[in-house]
């Protein structure tokens, strides 16, 4: 049975009250909203953490994403990444490992499950992929019975919400090609399905195996995040119809989702202008009835490798207070290479800075004391106290060493010149 179950029926309800405790909403309010699909709790019953509700009502949440390449592998790396992404201040973690053996990824995503305090999402077609190089066989040869096999191994597991690209569809791919797009399919998992559906001359598996993918889901209270396999990867590709033919179908699997009492979110767009922003999350809640919506980014330049933590802060900020419900970090190694460690805490302190900007702006439970006290902080020069309000309390503990500043009623920049010992 799922948290939406439990919220319908008004049975079983701790891991939902549990979840309330860190949210600016009563828990009568939280028990409504998981009802009717407009909030989520993400939590496997295989797997023990302290749960977060995600959607309508809640604090925006940030995700990290970790996971090797075929390129580069080292589970020490990846559990660094993990530690990493904790203490910047993730509210979950996706682990997006695809490498050459099925075992090897399946220990990572063990290790992971097992030493994260905070959610944990998968990608399934990945752990396909990665199961057909195993048998020697290209991603061409997926069956039913494989996927099916992955999601219910990934279930068991313990993965808390799981990356399902269903709305990749036949007629959504012609819709792709009739498009000017530069980037085309950047998504991995839907450029994998749109090769498997070209060469297979079939429709999506995971579009018509979807009502099996349900029963799964309901079996380990597994919430699905309905992936956008289409999003736009480049400023000039976004919103075009691709992109909302999928926001289409993904609505229509949100109302199958709910029907059978399976938690949902959907995710969105990645390369938009800043001032579609807004337009792009409104037209995902009015179409996919205002599910939790899973934003990457937005990244809102292409011109920015190195700084697209920024560009996707700036992003994230305008869409949280639009409506986005969760932010997927964007690292500064975005469109250059494999973060490492200080790359993943860097992405989520930025996105994390976006949350807290557009909760602040929509006045969400203690956001404006937060801000009141560090501001009354800088008034009195309380170098103590605004360490502790910090949402980076280590860089600021570093500075006050760095220049001695813990005993000093100014620092470096202004000194005596200070505005605050001004009298007017």
């Amino acid at each position: 049975m799922t948290q939406m179950y439990y919220a319908k029926n008004k049975i079983n309800l701790q891991t939902i009250e549990e979840a309330a405790l860190n949210e600016p909403l009563s828990l009568q309010e939280l028990i409504e909203y998981i009802s009717k699909g407009l909030a989520v709790v993400c939590k496997n019953k295989n797997h023990d953490f302290k749960p977060t509700a995600v959607g309508k009502g809640t604090y925006i949440k940030v995700n990290a994403n970790i996971g090797i390449s075929t390129l580069q592998s080292n589970l020490e790396e990846e559990l660094g990444k993990l530690d990493a992404a904790v203490e910047a201040g993730a509210h979950s973690i996706m682990d997006l490992t695809v490498c050459q053996e099925i075992m090897e990824l399946r220990e990572i995503r063990k290790e992971i499950i097992k030493r994260s305090p905070v959610m944990v999402g998968t990608v399934p077609i990945y752990e396909a992929s990665t199961l057909m190089k195993s048998k020697k066989q290209n991603i061409h040869s997926l069956t039913e019975k494989d996927i099916i096999e992955v999601i219910k191994n990934q279930a068991e597991a313990g993965v808390d919400f799981m990356t399902i690209h269903a709305g990749v569809t036949k007629s959504a791919v012609e819709k792709l090609k009739k498009e000017q797009r530069i980037c085309g399919i950047v998504s991995r998992g839907g450029a994998i399905i749109a090769e498997w559906m070209k060469f297979n001359k079939k429709e999506n598996l995971l579009f018509t195996l979807f009502d099996e993918i349900l029963d799964i889901a309901y079996e380990y209270d597994v919430t699905l995040s309905l992936g956008d396999g289409l999003r736009p990867g480049a400023i000039h590709d976004g919103t075009d119809r691709a992109q909302i033919e999928e926001l289409i179908v993904l609505g229509e699997l949100v109302e199958r989702a709910r029907d059978k009492n399976v938690q949902v979110m959907v995710e969105g767009p990645g390369h938009i202008k800043l001032s579609d922003i807004e337009m792009n999350i409104k037209l995902q809640k009015r179409l996919c009835h205002d599910a939790p919506f899973y934003v990457l980014g937005p990244l809102v330049t292409d011109i920015a490798p190195g700084y697209d933590h920024i560009t996707s802060a700036i992003g994230g900020a305008v869409a949280g207070l639009a409506g986005a419900d969760f932010l997927c970090y964007v690292t500064p190694a975005e469109h250059l290479h494999l973060p490492d460690a200080k790359d993943v805490y860097d992405g989520v302190i930025s996105a994390r800075i976006a949350a807290h900007a557009a909760d602040l702006s929509l006045n969400k439970g203690n956001s404006l004391e937060w801000d009141y006290n560090m501001s009354k902080a800088r008034k009195e020069v309380d170098w103590q106290k605004m360490a502790e309000l910090a949402i980076n309390k280590k860089k600021v503990n570093d500075a006050i060493k760095k220049y001695n500043l813990k005993n000093t009623s100014e620092c470096t920049m202004c000194g005596e010149y200070c505005a605050f010992k001004r009298e007017y």
